[in-house]
């Protein structure tokens, strides 16, 4: 529908498509149940998942990574992928008879695969502090070897084990 205004007739904009098109993707799922169902029948080994379908759990991980709340992290690749591979390994407990919206559903999935994937790289850390306080720092870090870009990097360590130490 058109727009009247004072220059005239302005089409109205488009309105910007989805980056995963939940029809296209419930369509492609439904087809790749059918032909495992159809493979179990036959004794056929199970097919592998269609490109589509791995392409949009690619999409939804990797649009997801930026909201806010996961932008910053250094192992985003890691979350990414463990959202995938959750999708992957759980792409058969969707139920199109239950629900039609396949992007929420595999969006929760890689959401809490990232939820998961910080409470790892939180526990490592703190393995590798602890690793810090039991040993001598100086023996870990030259200081003679530190750089300028990277002093401050070694100072804001160096203050981490020397508060843990004094607790």
């Amino acid at each position: 529908m058109a727009v009247n205004n004072a220059y005239g007739v302005m089409p109205r904009p488009k309105k910007s498509e989805h980056y995963v098109n939940n029809k296209d993707f419930l369509n492609a799922l439904e087809l790749h149940f059918a032909q495992v169902a159809r493979a179990k029948l036959n004794d056929q080994p199970k097919p592998p998942i269609p490109r589509y379908i791995g392409e949009c759990f690619l999409k939804i991980a990797n649009h997801l990574s930026y909201k806010p709340n996961f932008v910053n992290y250094m192992f985003k690749d890691d979350m990414i992928c463990d959202g995938i591979e959750n999708c992957v390994r759980y792409v058969h407990n969707f139920n199109p008879e239950k629900s039609k919206n396949p992007f929420a559903y595999f969006t929760q999935i890689i959401y809490y695969a990232f939820l998961r994937r910080i409470q790892q790289e939180k526990k490592q850390l703190e393995i590798k502090n602890k690793i810090l306080e039991k040993t001598d720092f100086d023996e870990v870090f030259d200081a003679n070897e530190i750089d300028s870009q990277n002093y401050s990097d070694y100072n804001s360590i160096k203050d981490a084990v020397h508060s843990k130490l004094r607790n």
